[in-house]
């Protein structure tokens, strides 16, 4: 049974409608706020310059997810529609999604994102257009990994005012706690990532149960339940609401990550913006790859290990690996998770306790995290 409460007076619109106004504020939030960061760097050295350009190009791109979701854990908790807090505080969120994806990218060895080149390559293409002397490749990371670290103190001044004076134990103290595990959670979570990597093989049993845990605190959890928690927060929500918000933005995210595995692998380049199998190349230790152990026998296991992480494999090798995550049934189980995560998100939906307007907004969202292409 589900209870809906009165939408806010003065609150009201179509989901569609609220979404787009609250982006455009979070836009104009951080173009202005890039700019006035632009002015800083300017009077370090005007060559400052390709290190904002690299970030407000990145940061003007994407789906904008997390600011959404934050958005309606705010409505959530009936804060107000005027407030400027969530436009700050989503713009703070996208900047530090924009230092995980560059990150991500320098980790990975990615040459795109988004169908343009990653900001490391950005670099070091510039690099190589003015013939500069030492390595191209080494511009490149450094230009990339300062690019990223200049995002999450950028993330942190956009967000730092909105608690400064907050007691801890209070809710805007509370949103400042969940930023913070946020931050730290995405770097355990990309730690193991990496480690997975690099340690190879491992058994089935063991193999999925880090999957599943890398996916969960690298990026389930920071994609959607964290940021309907900050915005819940922010606003003022009560114990009750942000464990029914919790219940469910981490299946959500869970789902959300599974499907983006499966587009790392099946996704076709034109709509995902990488290239076919990258996945399978940067050698990703996915739930995926884990369940096709699992279920391969001897021979199409050596195939699929054999090919995993190898920067060379050609087109017809990609083809051959994603023949055995097909015949394995590792990516129909896949499809079965995702499924299952998305019934406990839609169950824990129907049980919060949120005006009409949040609901909808919280539906449609996870509808297109879900089934989408890219």
């Amino acid at each position: 049974m589900t209870h809906d409460r009165a939408a806010e007076p003065g609150a009201a619109g179509s989901p569609d409608a609220v979404e787009a106004a609250f982006l455009d504020a979070v836009q104009h939030r951080l173009l202005g706020f890039l700019a006035e960061q632009e002015r800083v760097l300017a009077a370090v050295s005007p060559e400052t310059e390709p290190l904002i350009a690299a970030i407000r190009d990145l940061s003007a791109g994407g789906k904008r997810l997390r600011a959404l979701l934050l958005l309606w854990g705010w409505r959530a908790a009936r804060g107000g529609a005027q407030d400027p807090r969530p436009v700050q505080a989503g713009a703070a969120i996208e900047l530090f999604q924009s230092a995980a994806l560059i990150h991500d990218d320098i980790i990975d060895h990615s040459d795109t994102r988004r169908g343009r080149p990653s900001v490391h390559h950005r670099f070091a293409a510039t690099h190589r257009e003015r013939g500069w002397s030492l390595e191209a490749r080494d511009y490149g990371l450094m230009g990339g990994i300062l690019a990223g670290d200049l995002c999450l103190s950028f993330s942190e001044a956009l967000f730092a005012p909105l608690c400064a004076d907050a007691d801890p134990a209070a809710e805007p103290g509370r949103a400042r706690k969940i930023f913070d595990l946020m931050r730290t959670e995405v770097m355990g979570g990309q730690y193991l990532d990496g480690l997975s990597e690099h340690l190879g093989r491992e058994e089935p049993e063991a193999a999925l149960e880090r999957a599943l845990r890398v996916i969960r605190y690298k990026a389930a959890k920071y994609t959607c339940e964290h940021p309907l928690l900050i915005g819940a927060s922010l606003a003022g929500a009560d114990e009750a609401l942000l464990t029914g918000l919790s219940e469910v933005g981490l299946p959500l995210g869970e789902a959300f990550q599974l499907r983006d595995d499966v587009l790392g692998v099946f996704g076709e380049p034109a709509v995902t913006g990488k290239p076919a199998g990258d996945d399978l190349r940067e050698g990703k230790r996915t739930v995926l790859v884990a369940l096709a152990h699992e279920r391969a026998d001897a021979q199409r296991s050596r195939e699929l290990e054999a090919g995993l992480g190898d920067p060379r494999l050609t087109e017809d090798g990609v083809r051959r690996l994603r023949e055995i995550l097909r015949d394995t049934g590792a990516l129909a189980r896949t499809e079965e998770l995702i499924r299952e995560r998305e019934q406990l998100a839609r169950r824990a939906l129907d049980r919060l306790e949120v005006d009409s307007e949040v609901r909808a907004g919280l539906e449609r969202l996870s509808e297109r995290a879900l089934h989408r292409s890219s």
